[in-house]
């Protein structure tokens, strides 16, 4: 027979929370390490990719180019993007399209189109998809050890010169350069 005493229903009470903070605590240790196996990757912020945006439209300006150049963070999303008063419209998508294959490929554009020349069979890297752009200009940016996305700089006339303003962006924002240096 069942126990109708008032101390008995707070006793069978008891026993029931003590039964539900048990299996709390039990399976809380399998919940925890499972936020630890999440990847951890550092974003580029907005105000360094405006800083670096600056920097290269400063340096072509001061060397008398009129370019767009955008910044894309790891994943080849665009992050920030401005075009020069003067610049060319088709500036604006060879900015982006340069900056995505930098961070997309974690290499200079120039070196890729350079290999792509080399080595006939890599051709096929121009047709990843629409976003792959093969002409110099576009950089990975690399702070600690890590790509956190990529520069592009276009409308400069020559490579080469796109390629030293969107280093000067790399160089105001303290990433590892890509492009040596002038001798």
């Amino acid at each position: 027979m069942a126990c109708v005493h008032p101390h008995c229903r707070g006793a069978v009470s008891m026993v029931h929370r003590l039964i539900i903070a048990t299996a709390f605590v039990m399976l809380m240790p399998y919940t925890v390490p499972a936020s630890d196996d999440l990847p951890k990757e550092s974003v580029l912020p907005l105000a360094l990719a405006g800083k670096a945006i600056q920097a290269s439209l400063d340096a072509c300006k001061k060397d008398g180019y009129k370019v767009s150049a955008s910044v894309v963070d790891r994943g080849g999303v665009l992050r920030a993007m401005a075009r020069a008063d003067g610049a060319g419209p088709h500036t604006v998508d060879s900015s982006k399209k340069k900056a995505y294959t930098a961070a997309s490929l974690r290499r200079p554009t120039t070196e890729l189109a350079e290999s792509i020349n080399k080595m006939p069979v890599l051709q096929a890297l121009r047709d990843i998809n629409d976003q792959v752009l093969m002409l110099g200009g576009g950089l990975p940016i690399e702070i600690d050890g890590e790509i956190v996305g990529g520069i592009g700089v276009g409308g400069a006339p020559g490579a080469h010169l796109d390629d030293a303003c969107a280093q000067a962006g790399l160089d105001a924002i303290g990433a590892v350069p890509k492009v040596p240096a002038p001798k």
